[in-house]
């Protein structure tokens, strides 16, 4: 990787923009993206959905959209949904989380021509399937309803087979406001067990059995609200690999892996190449630090150098120049945030260094702009910042 951020390097100083930048690696992504297109080659038991918060920037989300020929897209902010279906013809949303009410019914009435998109709304308890049929009543419109189902990360959704008949039964005495869209069920913990307790395999077994019973009962015991078209969504990218295998789900949800932070370096994503960096200028090189009010220490031999770079203190680590690191006494700071590097490393001011998010989710909207760095030349896309 030293010789890409060398040559990043060179070609940002070239560049017109010194401000910090999120930065996408066009020819890693493309390879990451090369990678999932073969997995749902062969995987024909799966349709892709592209998480959106995970890559919230329309240009991107239209470049990974239609390398993997898809239109499906998962939604965990409100204000992001209409862009979705201003920009995709075919949308098939479907929201990643239950949302409030009133955030419901304000879209509806503020855009009701939306009222015959595809948008599948997601729905936890019956409390609030009952609060979705009021809405739909009010404004006499039919909701996509999927339910959300605890596979086994008991972050909520249905745990029972008493709820799962409640809300089935609910959805099927409304036929005019409600219609059963499939299930979600979301299996993050499932890589994320220390193998102490449960190893991996064992652990996504369990939860694709929990996700079959679920869906046994729809089929057995409410055959008038199954077809073929309902969306059985799971995964998540720490389990990406898993589903493509083997999966009791029709509908995968994914978009951190496609970038790679560092909080999906796992061994089942090992193969695909991170390729998110945020770069940031030099403003000051210091030849060592300082600590205020410990002038003392200014005598003792001092085997790093001391940056100042512009900004700081992102969800991000330090990757390059080699040996770089934050103070570990002076401070974090997101204004001008000190670092230091090796003695022997070759850095001056307006030279940059670079660091690897830790997610894509919370470090996107952190830019108004993405810079996509593809054959030594830059191009500027729009981030979601809402």
């Amino acid at each position: 990787m030293n010789h890409f951020f060398e040559q990043l390097n060179r070609d940002l100083k070239q560049s017109a923009d010194a401000l910090p930048q999120l930065i996408i690696d066009g020819q890693a992504l493309e390879q990451n993206l090369q990678y999932a297109t073969t997995k749902f080659k062969y995987a024909t038991h799966l349709q892709p959905r592209l998480v959106v918060k995970s890559l919230a920037s329309m240009e991107l989300l239209k470049t990974v959209s239609a390398k993997l020929s898809t239109q499906r897209f998962m939604v965990f902010h409100l204000p992001q949904l209409l862009p979705i279906l201003e920009n995709f013809s075919e949308a098939d949303v479907l929201l990643g989380k239950p949302m409030p009410v009133r955030l419901v019914q304000q879209f509806y009435t503020q855009h009701p021509q939306s009222e015959h998109a595809n948008i599948q709304w997601l729905v936890d308890t019956k409390a609030r399937l009952l609060q979705y049929l009021e809405v739909a009543k009010v404004l006499a419109i039919q909701l996509q309803i999927n339910i959300e189902i605890d596979v086994g990360l008991h972050r909520g959704g249905v745990d029972s087979k008493a709820q799962m008949i409640e809300l089935l039964r609910l959805i099927e005495q409304h036929p005019d406001n409600l219609k059963f869209s499939g299930l979600m069920g979301y299996d993050a913990h499932v890589t994320k067990l220390p193998p102490v307790i449960k190893k991996v395999e064992v652990a996504y077994q369990e939860s694709q059995a929990t996700y079959q019973c679920y869906k046994d009962i729809i089929q057995q015991q409410f055959p008038q609200l199954w077809h073929a078209h309902l969306c059985f969504n799971g995964g998540g990218s720490p389990t990406f690999y898993l589903h493509v295998k083997q999966s009791v789900c029709n509908d995968l949800a994914f978009g951190s892996m496609l970038l790679k932070p560092s909080d999906f370096d796992s061994e089942g994503l090992r193969v695909l190449q991170a390729c998110l960096w945020i770069a940031t200028a030099v403003l000051k090189v210091l030849p060592y630090s300082q600590l205020p009010g410990l002038t003392i220490l200014n005598k003792l031999p001092h085997r790093s150098k001391a940056l100042f770079v512009y900004g700081g203190y992102w969800m991000a680590d330090y990757v390059y120049p080699q040996g770089i690191h934050p103070h570990v006494l002076y401070g974090r700071s997101t204004n001008q945030e000190m670092v230091n590097v090796p003695k022997t490393t070759q850095i001056e001011v307006d030279d940059f260094v670079f660091l690897r998010p830790t997610q894509s989710e919370a470090i996107i909207p952190q830019f108004a702009q993405l810079t996509y760095y593809l054959d030594r030349s830059f191009k500027k896309w729009q981030s979601f910042r809402e």
